[in-house]
């Protein structure tokens, strides 16, 4: 089962990225060693797989 967008925002603020804002569903997130992302979607709504994808390969990025 798909995770929610509601969660895939949840890991980025706790590996310390911090919402830029955006437009419409759409959040830029930022850590500040450089690293953005945007998720997009309502936090309710499943999260496709790319996004997933790419949220882990960020925050994965940010540990380094």
């Amino acid at each position: 089962m798909p995770r929610k967008v509601r969660q895939l925002i949840a890991d980025l603020e706790h590996a310390g990225f911090l919402n830029r804002g955006g437009k419409g569903s759409h959040r830029n997130y930022q850590h500040p060693k450089g690293m953005r992302v945007t998720v997009s979607g309502r936090p309710g709504a499943d999260a496709l797989p790319y996004q997933e994808k790419q949220v882990r390969i960020r925050i994965e990025e940010s540990t380094r």
